[in-house]
């Protein structure tokens, strides 16, 4: 934790510890990494030059497309009973079909990101049309989040979809101080692959790499399934889970949240 912390002291990216888990066996959350779109616009090996200040060993768990009651709630349960926290990019479709899912996902201290509304292939459509998924994909997750249809994300976190974007969207969302997530390894969860084969394969990526941001999509019942065996191999090959938040989020408002 200590080399962590010192990684951002130097990018200027605040860390703090994370809440005492109940649980003392359990895996927990190591820390929680504040993100600033002023210092950190983007983030993620896989499609940026640069990526999170983690420390060898570290991780940041994120999920995408949800949510989807009868797997998102399994994600859930799997990361409550290790104490562990998450960020969830929501479809702003889902969110609005599934608004108790949505505060569920916050009231368990996962942060909410967004992933626009209907999930195009934003670099193929007019930045117009771009700017309307972005914006109708926020006011439904904030809709089913606090009751307010706003454009102004709670969380000023984004993920494209299939991670492709012109630079001018991603020149929006900095104008905007939304940071874009990437990611450093994928579960690939969106193969066709029995549940042993997704575990297999984002267990080896993390062995290779030794730390980073991993997508997971918890819509997708293979990854639901693996997620409890995910994170006792996590816990007994010594890796810490970091959890992020915006910057300016205090740890107290980040425990509420």
């Amino acid at each position: 934790m200590a080399a962590g912390a010192a990684l951002a002291a130097v990018t200027g990216i605040a860390s703090t510890e994370a809440v005492e888990c109940p649980r003392k066996d359990a895996l927990g959350t190591s820390r929680i990494l504040s993100v600033d779109a002023k210092t950190t616009p983007r983030v993620g090996l896989k499609s940026f030059p640069q990526t999170l200040p983690l420390a060898d060993h570290e991780v940041v768990l994120t999920f995408d497309d949800g949510p989807h009651p009868p797997t998102t709630s399994k994600v859930l349960a799997a990361l409550a009973q290790e104490c562990v926290r998450a960020t969830f990019f929501l479809i702003g479709l889902h969110a609005s079909e599934h608004p108790d899912m949505v505060k569920r996902i916050a009231r368990e201290g996962h942060s909410i990101g967004h992933h626009t509304f209907s999930h195009p292939f934003m670099a193929r459509i007019p930045l117009d049309k771009a700017k309307s998924e972005i914006d109708r994909g926020i006011a439904a997750d904030e809709m089913a989040l606090h009751g307010t249809p706003t454009t102004t994300p709670s969380t000023q976190f984004f993920r494209f979809p299939y991670f492709e974007a012109t630079q001018a969207e991603l020149d929006l969302l900095q104008s905007r101080g939304i940071v874009v997530f990437g990611a450093d390894l994928w579960a690939s969860d969106w193969n066709e692959m029995t549940p042993e084969q997704e575990l297999k394969l984002v267990t080896e990526r993390l062995a290779a790499a030794g730390k980073g941001i991993i997508l997971f999509h918890d819509p997708k019942a293979r990854t639901a399934a693996i997620m409890p065996a995910f994170l006792r191999y996590l816990r007994e090959n010594g890796y810490r889970v970091v959890h992020v938040v915006p910057a300016g989020t205090s740890q107290k408002s980040a425990d509420a949240h």
